[in-house]
């Protein structure tokens, strides 16, 4: 097996698409998600970067996970997007909860630019997000939330 090659602002052509979102808002084609808006998992914190990812699943989590901590009913939505910047490996997953980047998670300082809405995306089960979502309820109270940014 070859060493993974690392994702970063200096070298990320080798990473291709198509790239997806994971979120609780309605967008429409040629909306630009942007950093600097509240965390989903922390509504006290602005984030500097905007993440995505390569992979349905990924970005099935973003979409529910979003939307269940919003309090709102459904899914959420799973949107092409198109970074209009450099990006690199989400250092939250990377090497530090999996090695390598198995979840294809990137993150970048750049808008996203929203391409077309993914339907028939499968979202996970009802109890795998509950017990994603019991996960992060331990985490916050062990103060071991922590997102790097």
């Amino acid at each position: 097996m070859s060493e993974r090659r690392r994702v970063t602002f200096e070298d990320h052509a080798h990473v291709s698409g198509p790239f997806l979102h994971g979120t609780k808002a309605e967008l429409s084609p040629g909306d630009e998600l942007v950093a600097g808006y509240a965390s989903n998992f922390d509504a006290d914190r602005a984030l500097r970067h905007i993440y995505f990812t390569t992979l349905e699943s990924t970005a099935a989590w973003g979409a529910q996970l979003a939307t269940a901590l919003a309090g709102l009913e459904g899914d959420g939505h799973v949107y092409a997007v198109d970074p209009m910047g450099p990006f690199e490996d989400d250092p939250n997953v990377t090497d530090k909860k999996f090695p390598g980047n198995p979840t294809e998670s990137y993150r970048t300082h750049h808008a996203l630019k929203v391409l077309h809405e993914v339907h028939g995306w499968q979202p996970h089960s009802p109890v795998a997000l509950q017990a994603m979502l019991d996960g992060l309820a331990r985490l916050r109270e062990q103060g071991l939330d922590v997102i790097e940014d």
